[in-house]
């Protein structure tokens, strides 16, 4: 992710002298615009970052995050899931400026979404500014109730998942059907991402773009008929697909 929104801030024309990232693998061949450091204690003295995006998995922040507590007049931008403001707080002071934000996947082909909330210490300008940077691959999105990020984690961060498993079974279910895998798997992916284009250009809802393509008495509608079955359909496998998202976002916070 943190790849992602490197190449869509390049796209966008952002300097890559303003840019300096922390990686001890180094970067890939597309970013080598970009000045890279192995870890904290190996960026320049004369480098004084605006914004510190924290683009690691949750579970190292507490080894990583200290390193970087000097830095008292960045905005700590932090895609790390389940980790709460108040945890960027224990470590870099409360007086530091953080903001909280979940993307998802389709960043890297700048089609994503983001949901952030800051505390009281982000400036309405570190604000537009983190705002501006994440909408190098995608939309953007604000709320005020952190509490409401586990579930915003459930539903976009891990969403694509989902939706990738739902092409996955729709081929499976095509092979076991009788066709051939490879055309098996060329529909249902086609189908998926050809449904997912017409979602994001169309301005009906999705109830509506589902009763569009149901006729009564049809074979959607009887293949319909399963997959919103109150005791065994796809509402409840979400239902409970969500709950448990949320609950992991919750055990990473502690």
């Amino acid at each position: 992710m943190g790849q992602a929104l490197v190449g869509g801030w390049l796209d966008q024309g952002f300097d890559a002298r303003n840019i300096l990232v922390v990686e001890p693998a180094g970067l890939p061949g597309f970013l080598s615009s970009v000045a890279v450091v192995p870890d904290a204690a190996s960026i320049p003295a004369s480098f004084h970052p605006t914004v510190i995006l924290l683009a690691v998995k949750p579970q190292v922040l507490s080894s990583v995050l200290p390193g970087f507590a000097h830095f008292t007049n960045a905005t700590f931008l932090s895609i790390a899931a389940g980790k709460t403001l108040g945890f960027y707080g224990d470590i870099l002071g409360k007086s530091a400026a953080v903001v909280r934000a979940m993307p998802n996947t389709p960043a890297a082909i700048r089609k994503g979404i983001t949901v952030c909330v800051a505390n009281s210490q982000v400036s309405d300008k570190a604000r537009a500014l983190c705002s501006s940077l994440l909408e190098a691959v995608g939309l953007v999105e604000w709320i005020d109730d952190e509490a409401l990020m586990d579930a915003v984690t459930a539903v976009s961060g891990s969403g694509p998942a989902y939706v990738f498993l739902l092409a996955e079974v729709m081929a499976a279910a095509g092979i076991r059907a009788g066709l051939p895998e490879a055309l098996a798997n060329k529909l249902a992916r086609a189908t998926v991402a050809g449904a997912g284009e017409l979602l994001g250009k169309s301005t009906d809802s999705a109830t509506q773009l589902r009763n569009n393509v149901t006729s009564p008495g049809g074979t959607t509608a009887a293949a319909l008929e399963v997959l919103m079955d109150d005791k065994r359909g796809i509402s409840d496998l979400m239902r409970g697909a969500v709950a448990a998202a949320i609950k992991r976002g919750q055990d990473l916070a502690k």
